[in-house]
């Protein structure tokens, strides 16, 4: 019996072994083709020309973009773009569903609580876009209707009628020839012989003969001098403000005008220091179309950034005040002790310091 029995038995258990064996390979197997590929670095970004733009191919470039491109390179990091708003990109970093942030990310110390920043890669400051009505002939007209220059015109008038007054006083009786008639006769000579004298026009057919009136006439000739100096740098200076169609010539004119700034932009920080309450805008482009149409005075933003849209979506309607302020610092945002953090700094500084970094900055920045 047990001849027979063995070689069943062998069988039996060989088969049940390759069926087991077959079973565990085609499981490996199927775990194999269903094992997920490693996903790619989520990199965030948001539209910032000149440091972030996107391509009529879709495509990105600008010069925040060339900057991270390096980086990736020369880490050997695998990564996918995706577009957020400003507050989307930090708190992004912070929660760790993106791997950096990349744009125009200015470095503060309220953002520095929550994320890491790397080194600075740009400076910057703010500026200040206001609008550009255009000059000539007729901006000069009505430059003769602006509240400054009638304001000089009206001190001018009082400042001859007061002496006007003065040399009136001492003339009325003395010298009615010239000076005499009615008061308002006499002051009207007095008003004339003023404005000849501060011209230098001097006609002669009004001229002190008294004492008082003479001493008058002695100081008024070399006070007119001074005078008509100021008043004639004053009203060249008011034309010319009004020519510069703006309100404001600088940040210092900021708290005396309407405002508008980016919403949750860094900006917000400065003009809350300055007491200053902004009307916020949720893109660039709509606070410059508020400058453009006259619904604000002035829109502060990154000097770079502005520049940039005013030279190109509205060149000719809003202009950039000459200079910076407040001084920005940009930086690449990152989870807070990211463990790639020292190697991207090391990249980013050999790269900012290089020829080629140069040549960037002179093809996307243009005119700084």
């Amino acid at each position: 019996m047990h001849k027979h029995i063995t070689p069943t038995f062998t069988t039996f258990g060989l088969l049940f072994l390759l069926i087991q064996f077959c079973s565990v390979s085609n499981l490996f197997a199927d775990s194999l083709e269903k094992a997920p590929e490693p996903e790619e670095n989520v990199v965030g970004i948001r539209i910032a020309p000149p440091f972030v733009m996107q391509e009529s191919d879709g495509s990105y470039s600008g010069l925040s973009i060339e900057l991270w491109e390096e980086i990736a390179r020369e880490l050997q990091i695998d990564f996918q773009y995706r577009e957020r708003d400003l507050a989307g990109l930090f708190q992004g970093v912070e929660d760790g569903s993106l791997f950096a942030s990349i744009s125009a990310l200015t470095i503060t110390a309220e953002r520095e609580e929550a994320i890491d920043f790397t080194h600075p890669f740009f400076v910057t400051g703010l500026g200040i876009a206001v609008p550009h009505r255009p000059t000539g002939l007729w901006s000069a007209f009505l430059g003769l209707f602006s509240a400054d220059f009638l304001w000089i015109v009206l001190l001018l008038l009082a400042l001859l009628f007061f002496w006007g007054i003065l040399v009136w006083v001492f003339e009325r009786h003395e010298n009615r020839d010239e000076f005499g008639g009615s008061a308002s006769e006499g002051i009207g000579s007095g008003f004339w012989w003023a404005a000849v004298t501060m011209t230098t026009v001097g006609y002669g057919d009004k001229s002190p003969r008294s004492i008082g009136g003479r001493v008058v006439g002695f100081i008024w000739m070399f006070t007119a001098i001074i005078v008509i100096s100021f008043f004639t740098a004053s009203i060249a200076s008011s034309l010319t403000v009004t020519q510069l169609d703006s309100r404001v010539s600088g940040p210092g004119d900021l708290p005396n005008v309407r405002v508008g700034a980016l919403s949750e932009s860094a900006t917000l920080i400065y003009l809350e220091d300055q007491n200053i309450t902004p009307n916020t805008f949720s893109t660039i482009e709509n606070g410059l179309k508020a400058v453009e149409d006259d619904d604000i005075d002035a829109f502060v933003h990154d000097a770079p950034i502005i520049r940039y849209f005013a030279r190109s979506d509205f060149r000719g309607r809003v202009r950039v005040l000459p200079g910076t302020f407040n001084d920005q610092y940009y930086g690449i945002a990152l989870p807070i002790n990211s463990e790639y953090r020292n190697d991207i700094n090391r990249v980013l500084l050999e790269f900012i310091q290089s020829d080629r970094w140069e040549e960037l900055n002179n093809r996307y920045m243009g005119e700084r």
